[in-house]
C-alpha cells in the first residue's frame, strides 16, 4: 500500500494534485457511465486517499511560509488573519501550533 509519507517524498505539491485530479476524474466518469469507464481499483482509490493526505501537508507547509513571509514583510496579525478568513488570535495561535510542532 502507499502511503502518505512514501508519496510526499515523490510527489511536488503541482504533482500529487495532477495525480489526484486524474484519479477523481476517472472516477466520476466511471459513476456517470458504468459501463464505458473502468471504476478505480481498491489501490488506486487509496492511492487517492493518500494523495489527498500529501496535498492538505504540502498546502499547509505553503501556508505556514507564507505567513512568515507576510510578517517579514510588515503584515499584520490582523491583517494575516483578514486574508486567512478568520481573526488575528485565530491565525497567530494555528501558526504557533505549527511552529512548535516543528521542533
Amino acid at each position: 500500500m502507499t502511503t502518505p509519507d512514501e508519496l510526499e517524498r515523490r510527489h511536488t505539491l503541482t504533482t500529487a494534485t495532477q495525480r489526484y485530479d486524474a484519479l477523481r476524474m476517472r472516477d466520476a466518469l466511471a459513476a456517470m457511465d458504468p459501463d464505458n469507464e473502468p471504476t478505480l481499483s481498491p489501490t488506486e482509490t487509496l492511492e487517492m486517499l493518500a494523495l489527498s493526505e500529501v496535498i492538505i501537508r504540502k498546502a499547509g507547509y505553503g501556508r505556514q511560509a507564507m505567513i512568515r513571509s507576510a510578517r517579514g514583510a510588515g503584515a499584520s496579525w490582523s491583517q494575516i488573519g483578514n486574508a486567512l478568513g478568520t481573526t488575528k488570535q485565530a491565525a497567530w495561535e494555528s501558526h504557533q501550533r505549527w511552529a512548535e510542532d516543528q521542533v
